[in-house]
């Protein structure tokens, strides 16, 4: 099957955004929201910090100086932080989410090189894709992208599978609501797939390493129109993730097309998959997607001594799509530096159908865990049977074999 993506590696080294701010700590409940301007040092000039505003929150300029001043390429980011995690989103790029990680320890998204060297992206009908990655939200069939509009008739003619909806990912949303443990952003009526989307991400009142992330799409045409809410957040290939899946059959790959590719190699034992770039000296590019129906709603990414873990209400196959999997994996990455390439852990919610003016939302809920243990698929999966029982993590743990 040919591969519905173009080539997704980043030589851009992940990091958190450089947001720069004079505010201090979290407060007494916990949080600390900023207003901020992403700036990934550029260069090694001085700096110039100018403020823009002081409201709740602190909005900065960051431009670099060599002789006059000239504004650097920036983007505004606002981070919300608790006693444990600190998560920045921006109302840019469809109002997306560009880092998330435990306090004092690396951004475990992967962050492309085009938020500073395109900030403000040209939204149309004939616009392609921008590699901002991150936490971004789509709608599917995938197949579907293109068939309901009338403003590309070639990208409609040829049922086109990419790029997505420019007018859901690429344009600048409105913040609609912040507070000091929420956001919420409002994006535009997209005139190819006739909805509107809007986004909340609040940190968790319950556990201070979790923040619940919520999309929901309105219809906003005088008919009926049929879609789901795609969730797609992207890490390192390096990330080694699980996905309790209990057959065989419960597994599909659709793999590359082109020459110097390979599909990905996944293992799965005991009822969990897992999933991470191979390392090799073959000169091949590792890319394909891997399609699954889950036995229950989470998965998670081990990133150094970090363990991002998504959380999902699981749904029975009948609910997705079919030519979509609740849990997709996507893998693009070269084999001789596996660091460079993209893996991107998505969640399908069911598909409905949608009168005019009617709404359909889906939720995550992303928890951080310390791992100081070895990095080992075995140890990986005992740390997380370890947690099965405080996360509600079904079937994390080895099931008992069957008497004889």
């Amino acid at each position: 099957m040919p591969s519905s993506w173009p080539i997704a590696i980043s030589s851009t080294p992940d990091s958190k955004p450089d947001c720069y701010s004079d505010w201090g700590d979290v407060d007494a409940a916990g949080h600390n929201p900023e207003a901020l301007v992403w700036n990934r040092d550029m260069s090694n000039s001085p700096k110039l910090v100018v403020p823009l505003m002081v409201t709740g929150a602190v909005a900065l300029l960051c431009m670099t100086s060599s002789g006059a001043a000239t504004p650097a390429p920036a983007v505004e980011c606002i981070q919300l932080r608790s006693k444990a995690v600190e998560l920045s989103a921006t109302p840019a790029f469809g109002g997306r989410v560009l880092s998330f990680n435990l306090r004092g320890q690396p951004n475990v998204l992967k962050v492309g090189a085009a938020v500073e060297q395109q900030p403000a992206p040209e939204v149309s009908a004939a616009s392609g894709d921008i590699a901002y990655f991150g936490h971004d939200v789509w709608v599917g069939p995938q197949s579907q992208w293109w068939l309901h509009q009338q403003l590309n008739h070639e990208r409609q003619a040829a049922a086109a599978v990419w790029p997505p909806d420019p007018y859901l990912s690429l344009a600048h949303t409105h913040l609609a609501r912040r507070s000091h443990d929420a956001l919420e952003f409002e994006g535009v009526p997209s005139p190819l797939t006739g909805v509107q989307l809007r986004k909340q991400i609040q940190l968790s009142a319950g556990r201070a390493d979790t923040v619940e992330i919520q999309a929901s799409a309105r219809n906003i045409r005088t008919e009926a129109i049929a879609w789901d809410l795609w969730f797609n957040t992207r890490v390192a290939a390096t990330t080694r993730v699980f996905v309790p899946v209990a057959a065989a059959g419960d597994i599909r790959v659709q793999p590359p097309s082109e020459a110097g590719t390979t599909a990905p190699r996944f293992k799965r034992a005991r009822g969990v998959f897992a999933l991470r770039a191979d390392a090799g000296q073959d000169g091949l590019i590792q890319r394909g997607k891997l399609l699954l129906q889950p036995s229950a709603g989470w998965m998670a990414g081990f990133a150094g001594g970090q363990v991002l873990l998504i959380r999902f209400a699981h749904q029975p196959l009948a609910a997705i799509h079919p030519e979509q999997g609740q849990v997709e994996l996507y893998l693009d990455t070269p084999r001789r530096h596996p660091e460079q390439g993209l893996l991107e852990m998505e969640v399908h919610a069911p598909y409905r159908q949608l009168a005019p003016g009617a709404q359909m939302q889906a939720q995550e809920q992303w928890t951080l865990l310390r791992y100081t243990g070895p990095d080992e698929e075995q140890a990986q999966r005992q740390f997380l049977c370890s947690q099965a029982k405080a996360l509600a993590l079904a079937n994390a743990c080895d099931a008992p074999s069957a008497p004889r």
